[in-house]
């Protein structure tokens, strides 16, 4: 097979990467040997490509630092209203490419390494992911970002500055062992540590009252120190900050209590404070109710509100007279989002800061919080749903314990004037949960503490509205509200996909980069031969182009003209990796029982992190690399059926696999995926997605057509009917010969020979207490899978059903997701106003906003 074009031998052909001049071209050259001379104190015969990359990324950083002070100039002179996206998790993946792809940078930036005789991609590979994130959760919080910048709206991202990420997934003979992700060991050259505003966050300590009000005294302070990250917009010139707060230790820390001068241990101690910002929980849709991650909590939800206060106060708007109505006008001039319950101490926090500092009356500062703050629900599974001890929460934090409480009772005794006598509907309402330990439900904090309340796809919304949050909808139905998530094109199609990119740009232009409903006029070449040989060469390349990397990183050799079938995403019962498991171990049973069988070829490749405390998941990834391991070793299957475990999922792992995906795995029980984004991003990349009517699966049929998806098993209408009559797996085993005779080959260890019953424990769940109901969709998931089969023999059928899924992709943009955000919950109007690049003078900027203000 002829050698797939490099990135960078594509990218010169693409006019979307930005122009090569050689003016631009020789003065990246130049900054490139200035860093690498007086930044990394190298010259060419010691440097090593690690240097090389350093002084590519200070050479690109320089190209975003005037852009950067002048759209933060631009705010403080205009003072639009801000937007906080507060999130525990952002899960950023690399920074160098995305940059470049913004700035309109990528192929001055090719042809000058070029010329430096080195290999652009070679360079890229050595950046680490920025991996302060688990999942869909920080990821949707990195692509939102993106957007806002894209959109121009005055945004920042705060979060935490986690030493260590999201672990290393390295796998040992099967089974998942975890590493430390020490992400920062060679220094992060897109972070600028900010010291001057460095802010104290209080733990613990007690509350006195006075005359004058409440008093949180004896606390212990750890100082928050902010690193600041730019974040560009698409071709604007804007650059937004992210802002992400590292824990340190005041110096006397340990050093001013009556300490009986054991100077060096009270030194060591410090690490007691810094260890807040030390790493990232690893768990997805799970909550853990440690002490360690409350503080997490509180600590940038503290430090941050700090900081808007200080924003807001330093404003045009903020510089009125009088305290009492200087807040009058804070949500006009601050919007707050809350990513998840993760920072719903913001909410008893801002009160605090009203009430105790501020001096404001309880029931003024509890309108300006609740038109300040709006919450994003992501999960109904109840595991996730975070109930912290009101122990934990008195012990750590006193006075918003307090808070909570008064917020409580106010909040009771309106429901007991609208339905008096009702003690059950109190009971389900109140933010503390009584019986045992004593709770408090932060969803409910949240919903009460805000002005909109959203869900995550048409399904998910309606599920929060009916179900799960059905006794507040009643009280404010106008609070609850959708908003779909969305991907970001740039880091999802153009970074990871240069070839369909471009192929796309010959056909209906450039302008759908910022505009991805533009897509639609794709449907215009569906049945154009040309663009459909095109758009299958475009994938087949992708598809080589994977196997080479597999190849070297693995040592593992799949087909490339095999049908690359693909699951990845965090290992979770929910999600059915199991389900997966067994269509493969049905498929290889299919081959060994009949050889001569026409069969068409596939590559299953499943990746994806489990947390490390969480048992059945673990047995998950040893049970697919166990049935990998029979597979891939046995002659009569030979290469029409290849199974891998794909390691170490993460961010830059998805932009290679991604692009190179023919089947998409979107299979979870209906009602338990809130969203989803994978089946976004492999929907804009030319895969087709075989999956249940669950999260934005929903939507993504209503755009294609439910006709150009794969769509199989039960509908949320289904679950809860079988739940009602009680789900029965034992009829389906003993119903269906091939689900039984896969269950008994894992049963008597025939994918574990040396250890006949290790898998016990997931069969026993399968039988006994499967929430999620694999056995009963199992047979309608074979079934559509060999219909899958079907059409991936006729490539032509199959390409052109893949147009159709990228015509329909446009709603899935994020930019399209922040507009919707900015105009029903925000209150702002996104801006065309392109600010002028630093080479220009100041006043050059046009507005292109409706009404001529930029916001």
């Amino acid at each position: 097979m002829s050698r797939p074009l490099s990135d960078q031998e594509r990218r010169k052909q693409i006019s979307i990467r930005g122009i090569v001049g050689a003016e631009s071209v020789a003065e990246l050259k130049r900054g490139f040997n200035r860093h690498l001379h007086f930044t990394l104190v190298k010259d060419r015969n010691v440097a090593t490509p690690r240097d090389y990359y350093f002084a590519l990324a200070h050479t690109v950083r320089d190209h975003l630092v005037g852009r950067w002070i002048r759209t933060q100039q631009y705010y403080y002179e205009k003072d639009p209203k801000r937007i906080y996206y507060l999130s525990l998790e952002f899960y950023m993946g690399r920074t160098l490419q995305n940059t470049m792809i913004n700035l309109g940078l990528q192929n001055a930036c090719d042809e000058a390494i070029y010329q430096l005789g080195l290999d652009m991609e070679e360079l890229e590979e050595i950046e680490e992911d920025a991996g302060l994130g688990n999942g869909g959760l920080g990821r949707l919080a990195a692509c939102f970002l993106d957007s806002m910048a894209t959109l121009g709206l005055a945004a920042y991202g705060y979060g935490i500055r986690y030493e260590y990420g999201i672990f290393n997934q390295k796998i040992r003979d099967g089974w998942q062992v975890e590493e430390a992700d020490d992400w920062l060991r060679h220094g992060n050259p897109w972070e600028k540590a900010r010291p001057e505003y460095m802010l104290p966050v209080h733990f613990y300590g007690r509350v006195e009252h006075a005359a004058a009000g409440a008093k949180w005294v004896d606390t212990q302070v750890v100082l928050a120190l902010p690193y600041d990250t730019p974040v560009p917009g698409y071709m604007n010139n804007t650059v937004n900050t992210m802002r992400l707060w590292s824990a340190r230790a005041p110096n006397d820390f340990n050093l001013r209590d009556f300490n009986v001068g054991d100077y060096i241990q009270a030194v060591l101690d410090r690490n007691l404070a810094e260890n807040i910002s030390r790493v990232l929980y690893p768990n997805d849709n799970f909550f853990e109710g440690k002490e360690l991650r409350l503080k997490q909590e509180y600590f940038v939800v503290a430090a941050t509100l700090q900081d808007i206060i200080r924003r807001f106060k330093a404003s045009k708007f903020g510089s009125t007279d009088s305290v009492r109505t200087m807040f009058d006008s804070f949500p006009d001039q601050v919007a707050i989002q809350l990513n998840d319950t993760h920072p719903a101490m913001a909410i008893p926090e801002l009160m605090r800061i009203f009430v105790d500092i501020e001096k404001l009356p309880w029931n003024k500062a509890w309108d300006i919080t609740k038109r300040t703050f709006a919450y994003t629900n992501h999960t109904v599974l109840p595991e996730a749903l975070e109930r912290w001890p009101v122990d934990l929460v008195e012990k750590l934090l006193p006075r918003h314990l307090q808070i909570i409480y008064e917020i409580n009772q106010r909040h009771l005794d309106h429901i007991v004037s609208l339905f008096p006598n009702d003690m059950d509907r109190l009971r389900r309402m109140s933010l503390i949960e009584e019986g045992g330990t004593k709770r408090i439900n932060m969803a409910h904090l949240c919903i009460v503490g805000s002005h909109a309340v959203n869900g995550v796809a048409k399904i998910h919304s309606e599920i929060v509205r009916t179900q799960v949050f059905k006794d507040f909808a009643a009280l404010e139905l106008e609070k609850f509200q959708n908003k779909t998530n969305g991907i970001t094109p740039r880091r999802w199609l153009l970074l990871c996909n240069p070839g369909l990119a471009e192929l796309i740009a010959e056909k209906i232009g450039e302008d759908y980069v910022r505009d991805l409903s533009q897509l639609t006029k794709l449907h215009e070449f569906v049945d154009d031969d040309l663009f459909i040989r095109e758009v299958a060469k475009v994938k087949q390349e992708n598809k080589v182009k994977f196997a080479l990397y597999l190849e070297k990183e693995y040592k593992v050799k799949i087909n490339p003209s095999s049908m690359f079938d693909v699951h990845v995403k965090r290992i979770h019962e929910y999600k059915r990796q199991l389900m997966n498991c067994l269509h493969i171990i049905t498929m290889y049973n299919r081959i060994r029982r009949d050889p001569t069988m026409l069969f068409v070829p596939r590559t299953v490749i499943i990746g994806g992190k489990a947390a490390p405390g969480y048992h059945m998941a673990k047995m998950i990834i040893k049970l697919i690399n166990a049935v990998a391991q029979v597979v891939n070793n046995d002659p009569v299957v030979g290469n029409k059926l290849k199974v891998i475990f794909l390691e170490n999922y993460r961010v830059s792992l998805a932009e290679k696999v991604i692009p190179a995906t023919d089947l998409s795995e979107q299979i979870s029980t209906a009602g338990t995926e809130a969203s989803g984004t994978g089946n976004m991003k492999f929907m804009l990349n030319g895969a087709l997605t075989i999956g249940t009517m669950d999260g934005a699966n929903v939507e993504m049929a209503e755009e294609a057509g439910e006709e150009n998806l794969f769509i199989f098993g039960m509908r949320v209408e289904d679950v809860t009917e079988l739940d009602k009559e009680g789900y029965k797996a034992q009829e389906y085993y003993s119903r269906l010969p091939e689900l039984k005779q896969a269950i008994d080959q894992i049963q008597s260890g025939f994918f574990s020979p040396k250890e006949p019953d290790l898998f016990k424990d997931v069969v026993n769940m399968l039988f006994h207490h499967d929430r999620f109901k694999v056995f009963a969709d199992y047979e309608a998931y074979v079934k559509c899978q060999e219909k899958v089969s079907e059409l991936y023999l006729n490539t032509k059928a199959w390409t052109k059903m893949v147009i159709r899924n990228i015509a329909a992709a446009g709603k899935f943009s994020s930019d399209r997701t922040i507009k919707e955000y900015a105009r029903d919950i925000w209150h702002v109007e996104p801006s065309d106003l392109k600010i002028p690049p630093p080479n220009e003078p100041r006043d050059a900027a046009e507005d292109k906003t409706p009404n001529g203000t930029a916001a």
